[in-house]
């Protein structure tokens, strides 16, 4: 009996490849297992370095408790965004500012309502629009004078955000500086 053969085109790595496959050996034989592929790194004798995912619960929180949560927590007394707002004077006599010690109160301050304020507090001066100057809250990222520890430190909430998302604006422009684009908001990761 002569057997029937068939040609398939299979991709592999954006190639298609012809693949002859028997009748008879289609329908009897069991496939074979997937074996997974091998990264092309390895293939290469090179080793890729795992991606590090900075996330709020793993790093970003531990920091704000430790160096934020005197003035910014409900432990401390300190009022929602929408609180402060009411009564500003009342909250800065009494040097407690919005809330960041929830990963919703930290929203806020970043995306909406009020877009960058996180950043422009944090900032090291040397992001545009912020004109060489260091934000108000930006000492706080460390203990004090260890500005090497703050440079690190901001270095991971920028890796937070996301690539390219540490932006000063806000939803309204002010002065020299533009209002935030759908395309900056879209480059946040702020992964929980």
């Amino acid at each position: 009996m002569m057997k029937k053969s068939r040609m398939v085109v299979a991709v592999c790595f954006g190639v298609a490849v012809p693949v002859f496959l028997s009748a008879c050996a289609a329908t009897s034989a069991a496939p074979a297992p997937a074996t997974p592929a091998t990264p092309v790194a390895a293939v290469k004798g090179t080793q890729m370095p795992p991606k590090v995912v900075v996330s709020y619960r793993k790093d970003v929180a531990p920091m704000l408790e430790k160096y934020c949560a005197e003035c910014h927590s409900a432990k401390a007394g300190a009022p929602t965004l929408k609180e402060f707002d009411l009564n500003k004077k009342h909250f800065e006599k009494e040097k407690l500012g919005p809330r960041n010690d929830t990963y919703e109160t930290v929203m806020q301050l970043i995306a909406y309502p009020d877009a960058g304020a996180f950043m422009r507090r944090l900032d090291d001066g040397t992001s545009m629009y912020a004109g060489g100057k260091p934000g108000n809250m930006y000492k706080y990222l460390c203990e004090k004078g260890n500005d090497a520890e703050c440079a690190a430190n901001l270095k991971v909430l920028k890796a937070w955000l996301g690539e390219g998302a540490w932006n000063l604006n806000r939803f309204k422009a002010r002065g020299d500086v533009p209002a935030i684009t759908k395309g900056e908001l879209d480059k946040l990761v702020l992964a929980y």
